[in-house]
């Protein structure tokens, strides 16, 4: 019946090559039914698909591919009815193979007539598509289970946004956070969330091209609830582009952080508080130490005085002047440690051989101990230029000794020591590789516990009774290391000492330049001392006079310009910096206009470099020193003058 079937459809001509295509289709099952249905041709495809060899099925219905409910439904013979009504017929459903499993297939029937309209059978393509339904399936079943999951999440507000920021769904955390149903917002523009001058400024338009430029965005913010209470959010905000790359929208998930807000700024004010607490009792300690301190040099100063002033005419006991010299120089550095700390004390760096540093000092750091104290100084050969502020490192090792000293209540040895040494990066702090200069504090006295040596370098930190010290002392060694760009190391073990080195890192200069700072220079010695305090007047005059200089003298910015105008051969000029009508640093600038090259020394009781730098005008830095001065603070500043 086929053959005659298949020659009404396509004469004789093309019979062959249409069984020949047929038969090389193995993709689709293709076959051809009878008016009534009966499987009339069957290919390769088809059997693949349905398991069945032609003889097993030519001559058979077509329903018995389908499913027993399906067949018990009629539903085989209202496919062919459609495909006869409508010109086709097309679905996907359960189809059976031979071996009873079943497999999703796609159904496509047609009507088959010939020239005069006679209906000849139906042409049937068939196709197993189990994989992809299985994965389209796969695909609702993640999107279902995905959006189960965003609508769930109530911790967190999820929603999508159009590429215009529109809201286009909405889940329950959105809900509970912003107190919106999603009737109420899907279709508004998420704006309506900010406060009125973040909408004003433009904020939310901002996000949105932040993230659309980046691909996200993110920001922490105030946003307005539907009762118009505000929360504070952690906002998200990604950008969703297509395969093509076109922007369709965005994917905004928002949190509500207000009680870590509040719990942050909680804590903040906790520690704040803390942070006063403990200052005000580092103030009580530092006042309480500083105060017990002053008294025991003032004792021994009032006690000297009065025992110079009960004997006028008899020599001074040397005992005595030792004593209140040593309790003049202990006042001295408290006041400079109490300035740095108050004000910030600025470093006035210049290039030094230390060995001359400390031999010029050593007698002061001698006085320090007594009989019971051997100081063992060992400076090396040779040794590297630095730059420091000599006033200050002067001030750290005299803290070194005296610390050294305190360790040592029934004597022992301090040692001294400088050396210049190679380090590797990071083997002292974060000192990088280099060259520097080791300074080396050692003593054998009672030494530190760890916990000690682990706060030691803390301000207001100490171990000594009330009246003993005030904890300044190595907290200034390791800030005048750290602003000299050096470092400090502190070794210290129980019952054997403690050794502390500073390294300061050697720096290159003309050899000129060391002349210049360390050589007595040929010069006029004429200097004009300015001050309003007499006794700080009289007393600068003196130790000038004593170097061998012709000193003038005058309480006024004003008197000193006179001075200069009758006699302007002054090579030195020493001036307090606070001065009524005209300071010191403007001074200076006018006498530098009437002598070129005079030589400018400012003296002031405030350590604040930016006080020199305000007036300064015609850019002139003029060297300072502050009271309470030394001798040897002057002499090196008159060795400058030329």
């Amino acid at each position: 019946m086929h053959d005659t079937f298949d020659t009404a459809i396509f004469g004789t001509t093309t019979l062959e090559h249409f069984r020949h295509f047929l038969t090389s289709v193995a993709d689709y099952a293709i076959y051809m039914l009878s008016p009534e249905g009966i499987v009339s041709s069957w290919n390769i495809g088809a059997q693949r698909f349905k398991g069945y060899a032609p003889e097993e099925i030519i001559g058979q219905h077509f329903s018995r591919f389908y499913t027993e409910e399906d067949r018990a439904s009629g539903k085989p013979c209202r496919a062919l009815k459609t495909a006869l009504e409508q010109g086709k017929y097309e679905e996907e459903g359960w189809r059976i193979r031979k071996d009873g499993t079943p497999f999703w297939a796609s159904v496509v029937i047609d009507p088959v007539r010939d020239t005069q309209g006679k209906l000849l059978g139906f042409a049937k393509i068939t196709r197993d598509i189990t994989e992809r339904r299985q994965a389209q399936e796969a695909l609702r079943a993640s999107e279902e289970q995905f959006r189960l999951l965003v609508q769930g999440v109530t911790d967190y507000a999820i929603y999508m946004l159009s590429p215009t920021g529109h809201i286009t769904n909405w889940n329950l955390g959105a809900e509970r956070i912003k107190g919106y149903t999603r009737e109420e917002v899907i279709g508004t523009h998420f704006s309506r969330f900010y406060a009125q001058e973040d909408q004003a400024s433009g904020l939310p338009g901002q996000a949105l091209a932040k993230a659309a430029q980046d691909g996200r965005f993110e920001m922490e913010g105030w946003r307005i609830r539907k009762d118009g209470t505000r929360f504070w959010a952690n906002v998200v905000i990604d950008a969703i582009y297509d395969d093509s790359g076109t922007l369709v929208g965005f994917a905004k998930i928002t949190r509500d952080i207000t009680e870590r807000k509040e719990a942050t700024e909680a804590l903040e004010q906790a520690r704040q508080t803390l942070l006063q607490s403990q200052k005000l009792e580092a103030i009580g300690k530092l006042t309480g130490g500083v105060a017990h301190d002053f008294n025991n040099l003032l004792a021994v100063m009032v006690s000297g005085l009065e025992r110079l002033s009960a004997h006028p005419h008899s020599p001074p006991n040397p005992k005595v002047l030792e004593s209140m010299q040593r309790a003049a120089d202990r006042a001295a550095t408290l006041t400079q440690q109490l300035l740095t700390f108050a004000r910030q004390q600025p470093m006035k760096q210049e290039p030094h051989n230390l060995n001359q540093v400390i031999e010029s000092f050593v007698a002061v750091l001698r006085r320090v101990g007594d009989n019971t104290i051997h100081f063992d100084i060992r400076l090396a050969h040779d040794l590297g230029v630095v730059m420091v502020d000599a006033v200050q490192f002067e001030t750290a090792l005299l803290n070194l000794v005296t610390n050294a000293r305190h360790a040592m209540p029934c004597g022992g040895t301090i040692t001294l020591r400088t050396e210049e040494v190679e380090i590797s990066n990071g083997q002292v702090e974060a000192l990088p590789a280099g060259r520097f200069v080791r300074v080396t504090v050692q003593d054998t006295g009672n030494g530190m516990a760890l916990e000690v040596v682990a706060r030691a370098v803390e301000p207001f930190f100490t171990t000594k009774p009330v009246g003993k010290g005030t904890g300044l002392g190595l907290s200034q060694v390791y800030g005048f290391a750290q602003q000299s760009h050096g470092g400090m190391t502190l070794y210290s073990e129980v019952g054997k000492g403690t050794t502390i080195a500073l390294y300061l890192p050697v720096v290159a200069v003309p050899d000129n330049e060391g002349d210049l700072l360390y050589g007595v220079r040929s010069a006029n010695k004429t200097a004009l001392v300015v001050d309003q305090e007499c006794d700080a007047l009289r007393r600068a005059v003196s130790l000038i006079e004593e170097m061998g200089y012709e000193v003038l003298e005058a309480s006024s910015g004003a008197e000193a310009l006179e001075i200069i105008r009758h006699m302007p051969n002054i090579s030195v000029l020493f001036t307090e910096v606070a001065m009524p009508s005209m300071s010191g640093i403007k001074l200076g600038l006018e006498v530098r206009r009437l002598i070129r090259d005079v030589h400018i020394v400012l003296v002031s009781s405030h350590p604040n470099d930016a006080l020199s730098r305000s007036e300064n005008e015609d850019g002139y830095n003029f060297p300072v020193i502050y009271k309470p001065y030394r001798m040897g603070d002057i002499a090196k500043q008159l060795r400058l003058a030329g």
